[in-house]
């Protein structure tokens, strides 16, 4: 058969994305069938985030992702923020480190640790000033966040705390949250009492998780930090917590040429207060400087659109996954990302693991289908799926 001839077998307007090198697998081409092979390291930007409804194949496709990491490129290292624990069996099955952090866990992560001895453009006092600011209004809460007497009561506070540290005076330890505690109370203001009173419960109340020095250490090729079995409030805490310090631990990583992937599920949280949306959304721009491939998941796309500023996590991210969405937040993502009628439906009503790939300037529906076995079932959070492995347990 000529090649005029068999052309007719493939849509016109098909586009390919099969690259060489340590490329990995992404599904197949939902047009031509082909598989689709790509580098996220050579985008402009590797920040990805994966969006879908509930039972879309969200933190499937993520997962799919992780093996696929885990076993191609072994020299980077995986860490994953898990607010629910479905990372947790397949990280342990991988080999890799399982850190838990809930009240009675004999792990800890100290949120006023800090990075002095590393060469960066950005100043770790200011970069640890900004996080403990939105630490605090997290911790104060209130529909109006923090006011600015308080946030400048803060930000002496923590300059004042560091500054033994800053000298290289004492024995090098980093403060707990506590020292910021007795420090609020020190000050004459009203409002430092205030937020004071508020970080107590934290500090020498029942939730004082966060008031240890941190004794967690990642050590293996692939981790994951679970913050199941917490409320709703210190679960927010907990990850923010728990972002700063990944943040430092790809910071580290960096400066020893090593590269790391992170997975962030259930972002979303983060991005409604907006102290702890603007911090997020600094990390996120500073990530892909320090050789990190970063993917965010979440099935809320207004909250990305929550402001112009939250916004930018959308500018700075090249590499999506588009799962099925709901009917607003189709109509959202079109007029956001220039999507067609036609590439809509892909994104609407589809079976899990179908949707849009977008990688750079390039589109292309994609289709996912993975064998029943062993490794699916470490990977599916489906309650059907899990219901049937039980049975045949």
């Amino acid at each position: 058969m000529t090649t005029s001839s068999t052309a007719i077998f493939i849509p016109f307007m098909t586009r390919e994305l099969r690259m060489a090198g340590p490329s990995l697998y992404y599904g197949m081409n939902a047009l031509s069938h082909n598989v689709i092979m790509a580098d996220r390291k050579k985008l402009k930007s590797a920040n990805g985030l994966y969006l879908g409804s509930t039972g879309s194949g969200k933190s499937f496709a993520a997962k799919r992702e992780i093996i696929n990491v885990f076993l191609t490129i072994p020299k980077d290292r995986i860490i994953i923020v898990d607010p629910m624990g479905e990372y947790a069996p397949l990280v342990r099955r991988l080999g890799g480190q399982v850190v838990e952090i809930a009240p009675g866990s004999p792990s800890h992560i100290n949120p006023m640790d800090i990075q002095l001895d590393l060469d960066d453009d950005e100043s770790p006092l200011s970069m640890k000033a900004d996080f403990l600011l939105s630490l605090c209004e997290l911790v104060v809460g209130g529909k109006d966040g923090l006011q600015p007497i308080e946030k400048t009561v803060i930000d002496r506070c923590v300059r004042l705390i560091y500054r033994d540290m800053a000298l290289g005076i004492g024995d090098g330890k980093p403060p707990l949250l506590q020292d910021l505690y007795e420090e609020l109370l020190k000050q004459p203001e009203p409002e430092a009492r205030r937020v004071a009173t508020a970080l107590e419960l934290y500090c020498t109340g029942s939730l004082n998780l966060f008031n240890h020095q941190t004794n967690v250490k990642l050590t293996s090729h692939i981790v994951c930090i679970v913050l199941k079995g917490l409320g709703e409030n210190l679960r927010k805490i907990a990850m923010h917590v728990t972002n700063d310090f990944v943040t430092s631990a790809v910071n580290v990583n960096f400066h020893s040429g090593v590269s790391t992937w992170c997975y962030f599920d259930e972002f979303h949280i983060l991005l409604r207060d907006a102290l702890t949306a603007s911090y997020f959304v600094a990390v996120w721009k500073m990530l892909r400087k320090k050789g990190c491939v970063p993917s965010a998941l979440t099935q809320n796309v207004k909250d990305l659109l929550a402001s112009r500023e939250i916004e930018a996590i959308l500018d700075n991210t090249d590499f999506m996954i588009l799962l099925s969405q709901a009917q607003s937040d189709r109509a959202i993502l079109a007029k956001q990302l220039g999507i067609s009628e036609h590439q809509l439906s892909y994104i609407t009503h589809s079976n899990s693991g179908e949707g849009l790939l977008f990688y750079g300037d390039v589109t292309i529906p994609f289709v996912d289908r993975f064998p029943r076995g062993e490794i699916y079932n470490l990977l599916t959070t489906r309650p059907e799926d899990l219901k049937n492995e039980a049975k045949t347990e």
